[in-house]
């Protein structure tokens, strides 16, 4: 059985306080959620610590939203995966279609941040994804295979047990617009060929792999019906406890 995983990707939002009664407030609800559905939230780096002890002795997990591709050194303003380790969290989201358009992440920066985040016994919420321009131009298949044979294909079959892949349309993604269910599923089913073709069957169908295009509780039902969706990354909806819970409750 695929683990199924609503998580939320709280983007720049929040301050540590406001992070804090968030966090709270998910764990509140989080007994209304069916028990073979693991949730997490990640929050920004100057979150980690406050959350981690605010979701202590609870189901759910914690999330960095990035980490360095370096190990330690000369990077000001730069956190490693080791010290993202060492807040609590136990995973982190990587490739993320703002960290790659807006900071111009390459695949080579993310196959050394995937390194080091399962090296520190980090879990890693992997993105692919295309845009608009992309998708109109029937490229969306193509796009999604080449982000993840670039970096996953660096690795191992029994590092893929500690990988989820997030499939997010850079063309939904804060504009209201969704893809179709339908649309959803035959890129995640894409996505499960990709890995198939590589690490086998077995890992592929073991694979989670993640909706992440404006999940909301109106959709989620629908989406999450798809057999190759496994769950979402959540952004806007994760910052009300309410929504986030809903979307989880939505299986």
């Amino acid at each position: 059985m695929r683990k199924k995983i609503v998580a939320g990707n709280w983007k720049m939002n929040t301050t540590v306080a406001e992070g804090i009664e968030l966090a709270k407030a998910v764990v509140a609800k989080s007994a209304d959620v069916p028990c073979d559905v693991t949730l997490i939230v990640g929050t920004p780096f100057t979150h980690l610590c406050p959350v981690a002890e605010a979701l202590k002795g609870s189901k759910v997990e914690l999330s960095a939203e990035n980490c360095a591709d370096k190990e330690k050194g000369a990077y000001t303003g730069e956190v490693s995966a080791a010290m993202v380790a060492s807040t609590g969290a136990s995973w982190t989201i990587l490739g993320h279609s703002e960290r790659r358009q807006y900071y111009g992440e390459t695949d080579e920066k993310l196959v050394e941040k995937t390194k080091l985040a399962l090296a520190n016994g980090l879990g890693v919420i992997f993105c692919v994804g295309e845009n608009l321009d992309e998708r109109e131009a029937g490229k969306h298949f193509d796009v999604v295979t080449d982000q993840t044979k670039a970096v996953l294909y660096n690795f191992t079959a029994e590092d893929m047990a500690k990988v989820v892949i997030a499939y997010e349309p850079v063309w939904a993604i804060g504009t209201g617009k969704t893809a179709t269910a339908e649309q959803a599923e035959e890129i995640h089913a894409c996505i499960r060929k990709v890995v198939a073709d590589k690490f086998g069957a077995q890992v592929a169908e073991d694979m989670t792999i993640l909706y992440g295009g404006s999940c909301k509780p109106s959709n989620a039902k629908e989406i999450f019906a798809q057999p190759d969706i496994d769950g979402g990354l959540i952004g806007g909806a994760a910052l009300k406890a309410e929504d986030f819970i809903a979307i989880a409750m939505s299986y």
